[in-house]
């Protein structure tokens, strides 16, 4: 065997090589929020690559609903951990990322370009109706993943009525944490797995704790806008759950009705782009950076979307980064394993909620609802794909 030793580092490296490229695809393909990513993780993943099972990736897209962050960007950063270990991962983040906020810092810029010269933005017109076609399918897909009796049924439906009624951020945690108290309760059905003490390493939540206080406190003592924007999407992303359709209103609420950094127009204009713009939903923070420091020239937007993006981010990691250490020795716990098809389920129904009202104020609007059907049965009964039905929704409306 030692004859063979020497192939083994380029043999793992080329893989690796192969995994990033994979990355680099989906960043660059997968549009529509995480549900979608999921379905798109799984197909490309899972089924195509086999870098691990089905099981695993709804674990690890469990792990990263109960955390707060971006949870697509968790779900593949553990994934590039579990592959790779922890700089596989970074680099994972950094591929993931990178394309969707370099398309939403550039649209910022455009947006501003644009209304400088009073030019329109009605080319977006199509994009909300279709991402609202794109998050039915993907909560369809999903669904039937993880809904398989009564119990998950009953919490999915449950979890569909709270999130429409109570339309806050807040019951967001509390519907996943329900679910997964719920299906815990039946741990007695899960096989019994050898259970090892648990170690666990505080190197990452002292970090975000750390970095959470300093920067809260260096907004305070020095008013710099840089600052306070790191510290304002630092503190949204250390505290929202469920995802970019949850961060929106809380990010709606602080940056154009509290602060007016942008006008309601500005702010729906991106809602509408980010939707076409393939990778994380997360990614719409860049552009609300460029847009609030637009009076400092060209190079301050950079600077505005780069902290942003930063600071949305990064909490969301150094959490993943901290619980995904210890969570084989946490999930050989029955009750652990137990709660992930209610948290599976509650999420389910969450996104569900979430379609609903995106799509209430458009029922209305008989183009709006063509758009949605018309998107639903494409992805169901076609094999085209995402981005391109996305593009033809941006040219229809360049051309109509």
């Amino acid at each position: 065997m030692l004859p063979h030793l020497p192939t083994v580092k380029p043999v793992r490296r080329i893989r690796y090589i192969i995994f990033l490229k994979d990355v680099l695809v989906l960043a660059l393909t997968t549009f529509g929020g995480p549900q979608v990513h999921l379905a798109m993780f799984h197909e490309r993943l899972v089924l195509k690559r086999r870098y691990l099972t089905e099981d695993e990736l709804l674990e690890l897209n469990a792990l990263g609903q109960v955390l707060p962050g971006p949870t697509s960007t968790q779900t593949i950063t553990a994934i590039g951990f579990k592959f790779g270990g922890p700089n596989l991962a970074y680099i994972t983040l950094l591929i993931w990322i990178l394309p969707a906020v370099s398309i939403m810092i550039a649209a910022g810029m455009g947006i501003y370009y644009l209304e400088r010269h009073q030019l329109s933005l009605q080319f977006t017109r199509f994009i909300q109706p279709m991402a609202v076609g794109f998050m039915i399918v993907a909560g369809y897909r999903i669904g039937r993943k993880v809904i398989k009796n009564q119990v998950s049924l009953a919490l999915a439906l449950t979890a569909v009525l709270v999130g429409y009624v109570f339309r806050s951020p807040v019951m967001t945690p509390i519907v996943i944490a329900v679910g997964g108290l719920t299906t815990a309760l039946t741990y007695e059905k899960q096989e019994r797995m050898e259970k090892k003490p648990l170690r666990v390493q505080w190197a990452n939540f002292f970090l975000w704790l750390g970095v959470f206080i300093a920067a809260a406190g260096l907004g305070a003592i020095t008013q710099s806008l840089p600052v306070r924007l790191f510290e304002n999407f630092y503190r949204n992303g250390s505290f929202v759950f469920g995802g970019g359709q949850v961060l929106t209103p809380m990010l709606y609420n602080e940056f154009v009705a509290f602060k007016h950094y942008l006008t309601r127009e500005e702010f729906l204009s991106g809602l509408g782009l980010v939707q076409a713009v393939p990778g994380p939903v997360f990614a719409f923070a860049s552009y609300i950076g460029v847009l609030s420091m637009r009076d400092a020239g060209m190079h301050g937007q950079l600077w505005g979307g780069l902290v942003s993006t930063v600071g949305i981010f990064l909490p969301g990691t150094f959490l993943i980064f901290f619980v995904y250490r210890f969570w084989e020795q946490l999930k050989r716990y029955r009750v652990v394993r137990a709660s992930l098809g209610g948290i599976n389920a509650a999420s389910t129904g969450l996104t569900a909620a979430a379609a609903i009202a995106l799509f209430e104020p458009m029922a209305a609007h008989w183009p709006s609802v063509v758009v949605v059907l018309v998107t639903i049965g494409v992805l169901l009964y076609t094999k085209i794909p995402p981005y391109i039905l996305i593009l033809g929704g941006l040219l229809a409306g360049i051309i109509i």
